[in-house]
């Protein structure tokens, strides 16, 4: 059946009805008084969900884009900085950093594990002459589906006093709460097609006092992605170059979505999907990438040993036109992951679930009590 499909990917994620309508409007100019107005409100909806009162900037750019601006705004050539690698994400911000010609050193952890603070502790009090710029990590790791420790991390970075602080919260944004001026974070990228439950197309970076005060003397290159421009028109509702108009559209009714949500109902609803999916697949007799306490609040990392993870995602496609995402680099093929990111609800795990296990009957996989998923993850959701 045509247009049935499902995304329980980590990213994009599904979005809402009212949202699609709203990006299918027709343009209006985007120096209009009327066009000022939705960045004005946009911009406000942004500081609200990232919790801050400082600079929340938006740009046509992916999650990417956000962190490539995030950590070329404020750093110099051959500048030090400590860069998190326990997944895909942290291993890019590291190939970031080298390309600007930054001395990069790379705390690493196994993919699967969080970063251990202690690591990032010895490394920062060892630096009695200050020589470290900045630290650059992950929160969400979504290619593991694990969530770093940001709030210690951060403690041993405030500590040191010198240091940034550059977070890629792209898949926590939105689901895990990310309280920027209260643990002061300095600077915080993330991307539409998460958390936001918008299509990919705008990043957002959000920008410390500290920050800004190192921008004055930051020397990396920089023309599109140079933040100083945004931050003046952003004070006048404006944008320094062509936004995209519809996805600002968008934009306005998803943070507005949000907001009657509220923030803490918005954490809550996503930490209840990540137990109910964990629930239902240690039901099934599947194995888990991550463990319960270092799991992330965007996605499940799924490892089987007696079925194939890549057989699972193409039936679950072919049969019931639910996606889910795969492995990558030496993960591939060694797990998949469900997303429960942005516009998802308990009726979305329960038929994600009911269709998994439909998917390994037909595999011949005999590991488990049918319906042991779905009840796993039914009783989650009545007890929370």
């Amino acid at each position: 059946m045509d247009d049935k499909l499902m995304l329980m990917i980590p990213g994009p994620t599904p979005v809402p009805e009212q949202v699609l309508l709203a990006i299918a409007k027709h343009p209006i100019g985007h120096r209009s008084g009327d066009f000022s107005k939705i960045i004005g409100e946009c911009n406000e909806g942004l500081k609200w969900l990232h919790q801050t009162k400082n600079e929340v900037l938006t740009l046509a750019a992916s999650g990417t884009g956000a962190m490539e601006a995030g950590i070329i705004n404020f750093l110099s050539p051959g500048d030090r900085v400590l860069v998190g690698n326990n997944g895909k994400f942290g291993e890019r911000w590291g190939k970031v950093a080298q390309a600007y010609n930054l001395n990069v050193e790379i705390i690493t952890a196994e993919w699967g594990q969080p970063l251990d603070p202690e690591k990032f502790r010895e490394k920062l009090e060892a630096d009695k002459e200050k020589e470290i710029k900045a630290v650059i990590l992950t929160h969400s790791e979504t290619s593991t589906a694990v969530i770093n420790d940001l709030e210690t991390i951060n403690r041993h970075v405030k500590a040191h006093g010198e240091a940034l602080i550059i977070v890629d919260a792209v898949t926590s944004l939105g689901a895990t709460s990310v309280p920027v001026d209260e643990w002061g974070l300095d600077v915080v990228g993330s991307g539409s097609q998460k958390g936001y439950m918008m299509p990919p197309g705008l990043g957002f970076v959000a920008v410390s006092p500290k920050a800004w005060k190192a921008y004055e003397t930051a020397k990396l290159p920089r023309f599109y992605f140079d933040l100083g421009p945004y931050r003046k028109t952003a004070a006048k509702n404006s944008t320094p170059f062509t936004p995209p108009v519809n996805l600002y559209f968008g934009l306005q009714v998803a943070l507005k979505m949000l907001k009657d949500e509220g923030l803490e109902n918005i954490f809550a609803r996503h930490l209840r999907l990540t137990k109910a999916t964990r629930a239902a697949v240690k039901a099934l007799g599947l194995g888990l990438l991550a463990a319960d306490d270092v799991a992330s609040n965007a996605a499940t990392a799924v490892a089987p040993t007696q079925v194939e993870a890549e057989e699972i995602r193409t039936v679950m496609k072919k049969k019931f036109d639910i996606a889910l995402a795969g492995g990558q680099d030496h993960l591939k093929g060694k797990i998949f992951r469900i997303g429960h990111l942005g516009f998802v609800s308990d009726r979305d795990i329960l038929t994600c679930i009911a269709a998994i296990e439909a998917t390994l009957q037909e595999l011949g996989y005999e590991s488990f009590t049918p319906g042991a998923g779905v009840t796993a993850a039914a009783k989650v959701f009545a007890e929370s």
